[in-house]
């Protein structure tokens, strides 16, 4: 059995990659990008914007300072939204204890120090001037506060230092940390503030990097669904929930179950397959190297080569002693049919999943061809002046292609044994199979008549039969469009949706494909800031504003902005 995924990765296209030959044919109904995508793409350069964007939401809705407001997202996994749920329903004083957060304010800090202190951690008097205090009110000695970070940098634990002193869970001041770690670790410094700014895409569930390989340097932020595929700014198109290659209408979980079992029938596991039986104790595979059906496992464990049972010691080359495995028995018979049955129907599968990724990946190769019949009907001095039809034909059977060939797996996965045994009576999996196989019959038959009439050379024929050919092409287009929109609406209502677990999340189906995310652009909107203060007052009374703290609230980024906020299923959403 080959590889599902064989040279797949060496001839990949995406779906709009295809078109390069036919930029001047675009169709302004179909392939039009849409206006402001909510996929952003963030790169290094414009990494720290789009953290601070959210820090300054915070900051301006709690008056804090920045580090304060990174302690906060960070402990929230930058979830505006948990954030603010948490700040309306508990309260602001639980909201910065369970993050660790001590803000000091205008407290007095001791102004008049004596000339010298003793550290706690080392036990030693030292000056004054080489004390640190915390916000939390500890302090000591800076050569041991070094020790403590440059510790717990190398541990991995950056992004929440806490404080030194005894069953002390506040988080220490950023800033102090990057001080005195850099006079002695300046690389060690560098490394803490590298890990602080990548945190907002390592933490943040709705960024993460750009699967390609090598790494574009690109991240992907999404603003409403993790649940989706998106297409970078590096051409790569993947799921954004598992960062696989796009594989709608599989859910996750179904994708990574079928590319394991593809790989478990590569050639070595046959081979392993065939030549080799497990041991009945240690499991391990036993390659036979003699005549005798009685073998020994480096475990030392005996058993019969024949039936892979356990056998004793005592034996000849015909007959081991206790042991008979020449009888004929019904339950092993019905074993052996259901594997056959089993890899009977996976081959059924995997055959036209790989056949509709053969045909993908000639179709995807059409465009040149395409190209030169618009140009050659062009010369002919044809009545056809408007060539959209032709790359939106194309997109649509590539687009088409690519679903009815990840609607396969689905269809193992769906009405097999592997997911939902349990969920589903025998009846209840046979009508909703039939119900499926009845859409992605219909839906595939079209899809061959539009590739059929893709190869077709209109222009060689006659004006009239270039016409007729030309209205069938958008006729099928539409047809197919519509066809897959409602195997995607069978999927997620009829079949998924019925499930009691709803463990199987799918990308929704777009007509004009995989979203291209746009790059990130941060602008400032002051009235998000009184929005939600507003909204604050009215759902909870007892949220401090806190406003003697405001004053600390950080000139240097008062220039960095934040972008427009949405109110989705009634919680705060990050735009």
């Amino acid at each position: 059995m080959e590889d599902s995924r064989g040279n797949e990765e060496d001839n990949y296209l995406s779906d709009r990659d295809s078109f390069d030959g036919l930029d001047n044919y675009e169709s302004d109904l179909h392939l039009r990008p849409s206006k402001g995508s909510s996929c952003k793409i963030i790169t290094k350069e414009s990494l720290l914007a789009a953290q601070r964007e959210y820090l300054r939401r915070v900051m301006d809705l709690l008056s804090l300072r920045e580090h304060h407001a990174r302690t906060l997202l960070i402990y929230y996994r930058w979830n505006m939204e948990k954030l603010f749920a948490v700040l309306v329903e508990k309260g602001e004083a639980y909201l910065f204890a369970e993050a660790g957060l001590t803000v000091a304010g205008n407290r007095d800090r001791d102004p008049q120090h004596p000339p010298t202190v003793m550290c706690n951690i080392c036990m030693e008097d030292v000056p004054s001037a080489e004390v640190t205090k915390m916000d939390c009110g500890h302090s000591f000695c800076n050569n041991c506060w070094t020790g403590h970070f440059v510790v717990k940098i190398n541990e991995g634990q950056s992004k929440r230092i806490r404080c030194m002193a005894h069953k002390c869970n506040a988080i220490c001041d950023e800033s102090i940390v990057r001080n005195l770690v850099s006079k002695m670790h300046p690389d060690l410094a560098e490394k803490f503030d590298r890990i602080l700014l990548e945190s907002y895409i390592e933490d943040n569930k709705m960024v993460k990097w750009c699967p390609s390989t090598p790494h574009c340097g690109n991240a992907i932020r999404v603003e409403e669904d993790e649940f989706c595929e998106v297409q970078c700014s590096c051409g790569l198109q993947f799921c954004f929930s598992c960062l696989a290659e796009a594989h709608s209408p599989c859910s996750c979980l179904m994708w990574e179950l079928w590319t394991k079992k593809c790989l478990d029938e590569t050639a070595s596991v046959k081979w392993i397959t065939v030549h080799t039986k497990p041991c009945p104790q240690c499991h391990k595979a036993v390659e036979k190297n003699g005549g005798c059906n009685l073998v020994r496992c480096i475990c030392g464990q005996r058993f019969c080569w024949l039936c892979g049972g356990a056998t004793g010691r005592d034996h000849t080359y015909t007959h081991i002693t206790g042991h008979s495995c020449g009888r004929y028995e019904k339950d092993r018979e019905k074993k052996t049919e259901l594997a056959k049955r089993y890899l009977y129907r996976f081959m059924h599968y995997h055959s036209r999943y790989k056949a509709h990724m053969d045909s993908f990946i000639r179709e995807s190769k059409l465009v040149g061809t395409l190209k030169k019949m618009v140009v050659n009907l062009e010369k002919k001095g044809s009545t056809i002046r408007e060539f959209s039809w032709v790359r939106n034909g194309l997109y649509r059977l590539l687009r088409s292609r690519r679903v009815l060939c990840y609607s396969y797996p689905f269809a193992f996965m769906m009405f097999g044994d592997d997911l939902f045994k349990d969920e589903m009576t025998k009846e209840e999996r046979e009508i909703k199979q039939h119900l499926f196989e009845d859409q992605q019959q219909q839906f595939e038959a079209y899809v061959e008549k539009l590739s059929s009439f893709m190869y077709e050379p209109f222009d060689q024929v006659a004006e009239d039969k270039a016409i007729q050919m030309r209205m069938q092409i958008i006729n099928l287009s539409v047809i197919t469009d519509n066809l897959c929109r409602k195997m995607y609406e069978c999927i997620e209502k009829d079949l998924l949706g019925s499930l009691q677990f709803g463990i199987h999340n799918i990308a929704p189906y777009h007509s004009k494909g995989i979203e291209k995310a746009t790059k990130l652009s941060v602008c400032r909107n002051p009235n998000v800031t009184n929005t939600h203060k507003h909204q604050l007052t009215n759902c909870h009374t007892n949220v401090a504003t806190e406003s003697d703290r405001s004053s600390h609230s950080g000139s240097s980024d008062k220039r960095d902005c934040s972008s427009r906020k949405r109110a989705r299923k009634g919680k705060l959403a990050v735009a």
